[in-house]
Protein backbone atom coordinates (compact mmCIF):
# COMPACT_ATOMS: atom_id res chain seq x y z
CA UNK A 1 0.00 0.00 0.00
CA UNK A 2 2.79 1.99 0.90
CA UNK A 3 4.05 1.91 -2.74
CA UNK A 4 0.61 2.98 -3.76
CA UNK A 5 0.51 6.17 -1.44
CA UNK A 6 4.15 6.91 -2.94
CA UNK A 7 2.82 6.81 -6.23
CA UNK A 8 -0.10 8.97 -5.44
CA UNK A 9 1.99 11.70 -4.25
CA UNK A 10 3.94 11.48 -7.16
CA UNK A 11 1.40 12.53 -9.39
CA UNK A 12 0.21 15.36 -7.24
CA UNK A 13 2.82 16.94 -6.96
CA UNK A 14 3.34 16.82 -11.34
CA UNK A 15 0.05 18.00 -11.27
CA UNK A 16 1.23 20.88 -9.14
CA UNK A 17 3.79 21.63 -10.98
CA UNK A 18 1.82 21.88 -13.99
CA UNK A 19 -0.54 24.20 -12.62
CA UNK A 20 2.05 26.46 -12.03
CA UNK A 21 3.87 25.99 -15.25
CA UNK A 22 0.37 27.24 -16.58
CA UNK A 23 -0.08 29.81 -14.29
CA UNK A 24 2.78 31.16 -15.29
CA UNK A 25 2.15 30.78 -19.27
CA UNK A 26 -0.50 32.78 -18.52
CA UNK A 27 1.07 35.51 -16.45
CA UNK A 28 3.38 35.80 -19.11
CA UNK A 29 0.96 36.11 -21.90
CA UNK A 30 -0.89 38.51 -19.85
CA UNK A 31 1.61 40.44 -19.44
CA UNK A 32 2.76 40.41 -22.80
CA UNK A 33 -0.82 41.67 -24.38
CA UNK A 34 -0.41 44.44 -21.80
CA UNK A 35 3.07 45.87 -23.35
CA UNK A 36 1.60 45.24 -26.73
CA UNK A 37 -1.36 47.33 -25.72
CA UNK A 38 0.82 49.99 -24.11
CA UNK A 39 3.16 49.86 -26.82
CA UNK A 40 0.32 50.53 -29.48
CA UNK A 41 -1.35 53.65 -26.89
CA UNK A 42 2.03 54.66 -27.25
CA UNK A 43 2.27 54.80 -31.17
CA UNK A 44 -1.05 56.36 -31.02
CA UNK A 45 -0.25 59.04 -29.10
CA UNK A 46 2.83 59.65 -31.03
CA UNK A 47 0.92 59.66 -34.22
CA UNK A 48 -1.78 62.13 -32.55
CA UNK A 49 0.66 64.40 -30.70
CA UNK A 50 2.14 64.85 -34.63
CA UNK A 51 -0.80 65.14 -35.89
CA UNK A 52 -1.91 67.56 -32.97
CA UNK A 53 1.62 69.71 -33.69
CA UNK A 54 1.43 69.54 -37.51
CA UNK A 55 -2.34 70.87 -36.97
CA UNK A 56 -1.48 73.36 -35.09
CA UNK A 57 1.73 74.75 -37.27
CA UNK A 58 -0.70 75.44 -40.31
CA UNK A 59 -2.74 77.18 -37.58
CA UNK A 60 -0.05 79.18 -36.67
CA UNK A 61 1.12 79.73 -40.05
CA UNK A 62 -2.68 80.57 -41.22
CA UNK A 63 -2.74 82.88 -38.83
CA UNK A 64 0.12 84.10 -39.12
CA UNK A 65 -0.09 84.92 -43.09
CA UNK A 66 -3.87 86.19 -42.51
CA UNK A 67 -3.05 87.76 -39.46
CA UNK A 68 -6.54 89.76 -37.67
CA UNK A 69 -6.41 93.18 -36.36
CA UNK A 70 -4.27 92.29 -33.59
CA UNK A 71 -1.57 91.08 -35.52
CA UNK A 72 -1.63 92.52 -39.06
CA UNK A 73 -0.42 96.41 -39.14
CA UNK A 74 -1.53 98.72 -42.85
CA UNK A 75 1.46 100.66 -43.54
CA UNK A 76 -0.79 102.39 -46.54
CA UNK A 77 -4.37 102.01 -47.35
CA UNK A 78 -5.42 102.20 -50.98
CA UNK A 79 -7.92 104.89 -50.55
CA UNK A 80 -5.09 107.53 -49.44
CA UNK A 81 -2.46 109.09 -51.25
CA UNK A 82 1.22 109.03 -49.22
CA UNK A 83 3.89 111.58 -50.34
CA UNK A 84 7.59 109.69 -49.37
CA UNK A 85 6.80 107.39 -46.23
CA UNK A 86 9.94 105.64 -45.17
CA UNK A 87 9.93 103.23 -42.48
CA UNK A 88 13.28 102.97 -41.36
CA UNK A 89 14.29 98.97 -39.39
CA UNK A 90 16.90 97.50 -38.27
CA UNK A 91 19.83 96.77 -40.27
CA UNK A 92 20.89 93.18 -40.81
CA UNK A 93 23.78 90.96 -39.88
CA UNK A 94 22.81 88.60 -42.96
CA UNK A 95 23.50 91.65 -45.42
CA UNK A 96 27.20 91.67 -44.48
CA UNK A 97 27.83 88.52 -46.10
CA UNK A 98 27.03 89.50 -49.60
CA UNK A 99 29.14 91.61 -52.01
CA UNK A 100 28.60 95.46 -51.32
CA UNK A 101 29.21 97.89 -53.26
CA UNK A 102 30.31 101.55 -52.40
CA UNK A 103 27.88 104.40 -53.43
CA UNK A 104 24.97 102.02 -54.16
CA UNK A 105 25.00 99.23 -51.31
CA UNK A 106 22.47 101.12 -48.49
CA UNK A 107 23.63 102.73 -45.67
CA UNK A 108 20.21 103.14 -44.12
CA UNK A 109 17.61 100.41 -43.94
CA UNK A 110 13.86 100.06 -44.12
CA UNK A 111 11.31 100.76 -47.25
CA UNK A 112 9.48 103.57 -48.87
CA UNK A 113 6.14 103.83 -49.99
CA UNK A 114 5.22 106.76 -51.93
CA UNK A 115 2.48 107.46 -54.41
CA UNK A 116 3.61 110.72 -56.34
CA UNK A 117 6.86 108.87 -58.34
CA UNK A 118 4.57 109.02 -61.27
CA UNK A 119 0.85 110.12 -62.45
CA UNK A 120 -1.96 108.45 -63.16
CA UNK A 121 -1.92 108.78 -66.76
CA UNK A 122 1.15 107.64 -66.96
CA UNK A 123 0.50 105.00 -64.94
CA UNK A 124 -2.54 103.97 -67.27
CA UNK A 125 -0.27 104.69 -69.85
CA UNK A 126 2.09 101.99 -68.86
CA UNK A 127 -0.95 99.53 -68.43
CA UNK A 128 -1.54 99.55 -71.83
CA UNK A 129 1.79 98.77 -72.69
CA UNK A 130 1.74 96.20 -70.90
CA UNK A 131 -1.83 94.73 -72.27
CA UNK A 132 -0.18 94.75 -75.41
CA UNK A 133 2.55 92.34 -74.60
CA UNK A 134 0.59 89.72 -72.44
CA UNK A 135 -2.20 89.67 -75.41
CA UNK A 136 0.40 87.99 -77.33
CA UNK A 137 0.51 85.19 -74.89
CA UNK A 138 0.25 84.63 -71.11
CA UNK A 139 0.41 82.28 -68.84
CA UNK A 140 -2.21 79.03 -68.00
CA UNK A 141 -1.86 80.16 -64.41
CA UNK A 142 -2.55 83.13 -62.37
CA UNK A 143 0.66 84.84 -63.10
CA UNK A 144 1.67 86.27 -66.32
CA UNK A 145 5.10 88.20 -67.08
CA UNK A 146 6.18 90.33 -69.68
CA UNK A 147 10.22 91.38 -69.73
CA UNK A 148 10.71 94.09 -72.22
CA UNK A 149 14.53 93.91 -71.26
CA UNK A 150 15.05 90.11 -72.35
CA UNK A 151 12.04 90.01 -74.30
CA UNK A 152 10.78 87.35 -71.95
CA UNK A 153 6.95 86.70 -72.58
CA UNK A 154 5.19 83.92 -70.34
CA UNK A 155 3.52 81.43 -73.34
CA UNK A 156 1.56 78.37 -71.36
CA UNK A 157 3.08 76.80 -69.48
CA UNK A 158 6.70 78.06 -70.85
CA UNK A 159 8.42 81.76 -71.74
CA UNK A 160 9.03 82.88 -75.36
CA UNK A 161 11.57 85.74 -75.95
CA UNK A 162 8.83 87.72 -77.81
CA UNK A 163 11.74 89.21 -80.30
CA UNK A 164 12.45 86.73 -81.86
CA UNK A 165 8.88 84.59 -81.72
CA UNK A 166 6.84 87.63 -83.26
CA UNK A 167 9.87 88.96 -85.15
CA UNK A 168 8.74 92.30 -86.97
CA UNK A 169 5.49 92.32 -85.62
CA UNK A 170 6.05 92.95 -82.97
CA UNK A 171 6.79 96.96 -84.61
CA UNK A 172 2.82 96.82 -84.86
CA UNK A 173 2.44 96.07 -81.06
CA UNK A 174 4.63 98.58 -79.18
CA UNK A 175 5.31 101.87 -80.60
CA UNK A 176 8.82 104.53 -80.14
CA UNK A 177 6.72 106.13 -77.42
CA UNK A 178 5.95 103.24 -75.10
CA UNK A 179 9.55 102.15 -75.20
CA UNK A 180 10.38 106.49 -74.18
CA UNK A 181 7.43 106.18 -71.33
CA UNK A 182 8.94 103.07 -70.03
CA UNK A 183 12.62 105.11 -69.60
CA UNK A 184 11.29 107.92 -68.55
CA UNK A 185 9.19 106.09 -65.88
CA UNK A 186 12.01 103.90 -64.76
CA UNK A 187 14.39 107.12 -64.38
CA UNK A 188 11.53 108.63 -62.26
CA UNK A 189 11.49 105.76 -60.13
CA UNK A 190 15.15 105.27 -59.57
CA UNK A 191 15.69 108.83 -58.74
CA UNK A 192 12.61 107.72 -55.91
CA UNK A 193 15.19 105.27 -54.46
CA UNK A 194 18.23 107.86 -54.29
CA UNK A 195 16.21 109.72 -52.61
CA UNK A 196 14.41 107.52 -50.24
CA UNK A 197 17.59 105.82 -49.60
CA UNK A 198 20.41 108.85 -49.74
CA UNK A 199 22.04 107.33 -52.65
CA UNK A 200 23.61 108.81 -55.44
CA UNK A 201 21.82 107.88 -58.75
CA UNK A 202 24.38 107.50 -60.78
CA UNK A 203 25.98 104.82 -59.27
CA UNK A 204 22.96 102.64 -59.71
CA UNK A 205 22.11 100.29 -61.94
CA UNK A 206 19.60 98.01 -63.51
CA UNK A 207 19.63 94.73 -63.09
CA UNK A 208 17.03 91.86 -64.09
CA UNK A 209 14.25 90.72 -64.10
CA UNK A 210 12.34 93.13 -64.70
CA UNK A 211 8.90 92.61 -65.85
CA UNK A 212 5.21 93.60 -65.65
CA UNK A 213 3.69 90.82 -63.97
CA UNK A 214 -0.44 90.34 -64.52
CA UNK A 215 -1.73 88.38 -61.29
CA UNK A 216 -5.17 86.61 -61.30
CA UNK A 217 -7.03 83.74 -59.61
CA UNK A 218 -6.25 81.16 -61.85
CA UNK A 219 -5.09 77.81 -60.34
CA UNK A 220 -0.94 77.39 -60.67
CA UNK A 221 -0.10 74.91 -63.43
CA UNK A 222 3.31 75.42 -62.48
CA UNK A 223 5.70 76.63 -59.83
CA UNK A 224 6.01 80.19 -61.54
CA UNK A 225 2.53 80.85 -61.20
CA UNK A 226 2.55 80.74 -57.14
CA UNK A 227 3.83 83.72 -56.31
CA UNK A 228 2.30 84.15 -53.26
CA UNK A 229 5.18 82.26 -51.53
CA UNK A 230 7.49 84.14 -48.87
CA UNK A 231 10.54 85.34 -50.38
CA UNK A 232 13.60 87.85 -50.31
CA UNK A 233 14.77 88.99 -53.40
CA UNK A 234 18.64 89.66 -52.34
CA UNK A 235 18.59 85.80 -51.45
CA UNK A 236 16.58 84.62 -54.70
CA UNK A 237 18.05 86.79 -57.27
CA UNK A 238 21.49 87.54 -55.32
CA UNK A 239 22.20 91.15 -57.42
CA UNK A 240 19.14 92.97 -56.20
CA UNK A 241 20.27 95.72 -53.21
CA UNK A 242 16.73 97.43 -54.14
CA UNK A 243 13.70 96.44 -55.37
CA UNK A 244 10.60 98.31 -56.71
CA UNK A 245 7.04 97.58 -56.93
CA UNK A 246 4.75 99.68 -59.12
CA UNK A 247 1.05 99.29 -59.06
CA UNK A 248 -0.99 99.78 -62.05
CA UNK A 249 -4.54 98.09 -60.50
CA UNK A 250 -6.83 99.44 -57.89
CA UNK A 251 -7.30 97.30 -54.59
CA UNK A 252 -11.07 96.44 -54.03
CA UNK A 253 -11.65 97.99 -57.30
CA UNK A 254 -9.74 96.13 -59.92
CA UNK A 255 -9.36 92.89 -57.94
CA UNK A 256 -9.76 91.74 -54.08
CA UNK A 257 -6.41 90.24 -52.25
CA UNK A 258 -3.35 91.11 -53.74
CA UNK A 259 -2.06 92.70 -50.55
CA UNK A 260 1.89 92.95 -50.27
CA UNK A 261 2.63 91.77 -47.05
CA UNK A 262 5.73 91.78 -44.78
CA UNK A 263 6.12 89.04 -42.77
CA UNK A 264 7.86 90.44 -39.37
CA UNK A 265 8.66 88.23 -35.74
CA UNK A 266 5.23 87.99 -34.35
CA UNK A 267 3.28 90.48 -36.91
CA UNK A 268 2.64 91.28 -40.35
CA UNK A 269 2.80 94.84 -42.18
CA UNK A 270 0.53 95.23 -45.25
CA UNK A 271 0.48 97.70 -48.29
CA UNK A 272 -2.66 97.91 -50.22
CA UNK A 273 -2.21 98.41 -54.16
CA UNK A 274 -3.54 101.07 -55.85
CA UNK A 275 -2.51 102.49 -59.48
CA UNK A 276 0.71 104.46 -59.33
CA UNK A 277 1.32 103.18 -55.92
CA UNK A 278 5.46 102.44 -55.43
CA UNK A 279 7.49 100.30 -52.67
CA UNK A 280 10.84 100.44 -52.27
CA UNK A 281 12.49 98.10 -50.45
CA UNK A 282 16.25 97.98 -49.52
CA UNK A 283 17.81 94.74 -48.79
CA UNK A 284 19.69 95.30 -45.65
CA UNK A 285 17.26 94.67 -43.22
CA UNK A 286 16.50 91.93 -40.60
CA UNK A 287 16.85 89.07 -43.45
CA UNK A 288 16.59 86.06 -41.11
CA UNK A 289 12.91 86.67 -40.66
CA UNK A 290 11.65 89.65 -42.50
CA UNK A 291 10.22 87.63 -45.75
CA UNK A 292 7.87 89.81 -48.56
CA UNK A 293 4.99 87.89 -49.35
CA UNK A 294 1.72 88.54 -52.00
CA UNK A 295 -1.69 87.42 -50.76
CA UNK A 296 -3.44 85.46 -53.48
CA UNK A 297 -5.86 87.25 -55.55
CA UNK A 298 -9.65 86.67 -55.50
Amino acid sequence: MAPLRRGGAKGSQGDTSAGAELAQSRRLDSIKKNRVHHESQRKWLKISFLGSSGLLASLLLWSFLNGDDGATEVLAHHNEILQNKFIEVICSEDYDSHKRFEGCTPRKCGRGITDIVITREEAQQLRRIAEKGLSLGGSEGGASILDLHSGALSFGKHFVNLYRYFGAKIQNVFSEEDFLLYRDVRQKIQHAIGQAFVINISSMYLTKPTFFSRINSTEAKTTHDEYWHPHIDKVTYGSFDYTSLLYLSDYMKDFGGGRFVFMEEGFNKTVEPKVGRSIITGYNIPGSFNFGIFFRSD
